[in-house]
């Protein structure tokens, strides 16, 4: 009995807006799941439950938060986001959307004009994705500041602004399939869904559909959490109380996002008497830049970690694509991943590549301040999902070697130095050259250096690989004068190729050599065969994908991901 009282421990009462009021829910556990607390206690059934995991995004709602004095929004999958962690922020479901009169949303309607609703047990959490790429994308483009109201003289059929009529670029399809990349449909009802995608821009909104920010933002203030020494579900606001609660509860189940401990919740129905959440800690939820290296911190979840990582190497944009889908690229965190240490984690092999190392930091109480020690990404891990972390150790940052560009403007004299944030705007890409021309991020002074890294999984989107190898080569004079390589899925634990580099390093860059390292890296890993993929196919695949990185090094474009668009996949699909 006395046990069952432990795993019943419930926190302070859990508080977040809906419409724009605030809505409370005591005895929330701290285990509970946000999709739980929707059906079951406030009786929203709009939101469905699918998989469980965050594979299918039935169960999509999107997330308000305050950030710098503005409201960010995001999808989210409810069904493995614990429910307190949305204290103190802003909740939208399928049910929020149309006006108190009935008019929908133009992400509902769009839907309904373009058929994009099939069985319909898809279709809430769609509306949702749609309704997070609106406020991000359109939204912002409507000719008057507050979406509830229409613009004075404004003329639209149904009484509200559109976003297409005054200006606004709209969504295209290659965005489109990106920020859908977390919704499933079982009936294959993508291509009326992305067309919805793109016409809910030259709809009107109308009045009463439209989210007040400056209301919002208000709100959210009053609402504003405080943690409590004694609660279940702690997540401190800084660096230093985070350590601290760390320090007095080495027990607590450590959560950054939650999207595999989610699924320990769901799946294997684990119950946790207290939870340490990384994600408020202010330090923690920036991405630093530095003249040699950037540091992204433990609570930057993988969206925005993904922006940095491609800012600095271009190549990486179609990786991040891929990295999961976007509801679980916007609540997970890049710190989460590599402190899992999942041998099929597709992170770790390219931080490994290029040379990462990470940050662990806790509070020493004799001395009462933060100590840390820094140690290379690869060394963090002892075996299947264990570590060398103590039980009051943080995983705090991840430090990334920045390229070295051939230009100057982006050299450290050029004031690039120092702590800046990466804003999502600098994120671009670059075309896979011809050979002889700049095939990778920049040049160093071991020469031209190629990245590249490579998923194999049996979904395009959306899915866990089966093998990830990641290669960061130098080349000066025709000979390798600098290599790393990650690999994932072949072993206990992300590891480095050390064998095949060395079979590499100091050889002509020629395929006599690559054949030779070929043949290394596949004996050099034992792996397992499981549900994903057999031993033989991993071992195949990796000498595979060092060929391949081989015959993109001489121009061979039309072999990579990054040749194929919208067009072509959908009619893949």
């Amino acid at each position: 009995m006395l046990a069952r009282m432990t795993l019943e421990k419930t926190t302070r009462p859990l508080t977040f807006l809906r419409r724009g009021q605030p809505v409370t829910v005591g005895n929330v556990p701290p285990d509970r799941t946000l999709l739980q607390v929707l059906r079951e206690d406030l009786h929203c059934t709009g939101t469905k439950e699918g998989c469980g995991e965050g594979d299918c995004g039935a169960c999509t709602v999107v997330i308000g938060e305050a950030v710098d004095g503005k409201l960010t929004y995001q999808a989210v999958n409810s069904c493995i986001k614990l429910a307190h962690s949305v204290d103190g922020m802003a909740v939208f479901t399928v049910e929020d959307l149309s006006s108190d009169s009935g008019e929908q949303h133009p992400s509902q309607e769009a839907l309904v004009q373009c058929h994009g609703s099939q069985c319909g047990f898809c279709t809430p959490g769609f509306v949702m994705s749609l309704f997070g790429m609106y406020q991000r994308y359109i939204a912002p483009t409507l000719p008057t500041a507050c979406g509830s109201l229409p613009p004075e003289g404004a003329l639209a059929p149904r009484g509200g602004p559109s976003a297409l009529g005054s200006g606004g670029k709209g969504i295209t399809r290659e965005q489109a399939q990106v920020d859908l990349s977390g919704n499933l449909c079982r009936c294959t009802g993508y291509r009326p869904i992305l067309d919805a995608a793109q016409q809910m821009g030259s709809l009107p909104l109308p009045p009463g559909c439209g989210v007040d920010e400056a209301v919002t933002l208000a709100a959210l203030k009053s609402i504003r959490p405080k943690d409590q020494a004694g609660d279940a579900y702690l997540r401190p606001a800084t660096l230093r109380a985070l350590l601290q609660a760390r320090s007095s509860h080495p027990k607590a189940q450590i959560v950054a996002g939650c999207t595999d401990v989610g699924l320990w919740v769901t799946k294997m129905h684990k119950r946790f008497s207290q939870v340490l959440d990384v994600t408020a800690a202010r330090e923690l939820r920036r991405v630093e830049t530095y003249p040699h290296h950037f540091a992204i911190g433990a609570a930057v979840n993988l969206t925005d970690a993904f922006a940095a990582l491609v800012s600095e190497y271009p190549p990486l944009k179609t990786f991040a694509q891929r990295f999961a889908g976007l509801p679980v690229r916007n609540a997970g965190t890049l710190g989460g991943n590599v402190a899992n240490g999942s041998p099929i984690g597709d992170a770790m092999p390219l931080l490994i590549a290029l040379g990462a190392n990470v940050v662990l930091m806790r509070w020493d109480r004799k001395r009462q301040q933060i100590a840390h020690r820094e140690l290379r990404l690869e060394d963090l891990y002892t075996g299947y999902r264990t570590n060398v972390m103590k039980a009051d150790e943080l995983l705090c940052w991840i430090k990334v070697p920045r390229a070295v560009r051939p230009s100057p403007q982006s050299s450290p004299a050029s004031g690039r130095g120092g702590k800046t944030g990466r804003p999502a705007s600098e994120v671009s890409s670059i075309p896979l050259p011809l050979a002889g021309e700049d095939w990778g991020e920049g040049r160093t002074k071991e020469g031209q250096a190629f990245l590249r890294v490579y998923k194999i999984s049996k979904r395009f989107d959306d899915d866990i690989s089966a093998v990830c190898l990641a290669i960061h080569m130098s080349v000066a004079g025709g000979v390798v004068t600098q290599v790393s390589i990650g690999a994932g899925g072949v072993a206990a634990t992300p590891v480095r190729a050390c064998q095949t580099e060395a079979a590499l390093l100091g050889q002509p860059w020629t395929a006599d050599t690559v054949m030779a390292a070929t043949a290394t890296l596949r004996a050099e890993f034992k792996p397992i065969s499981d549900m994903r993929a057999s031993a033989h196919y991993r071992q195949t695949v990796l000498g595979n994908l060092l060929q391949r990185y081989w015959l993109e090094s001489q121009g061979m474009q039309h072999i990579n991901l990054e040749s194929l668009n919208a067009a072509t996949l959908e009619a893949m699909v």
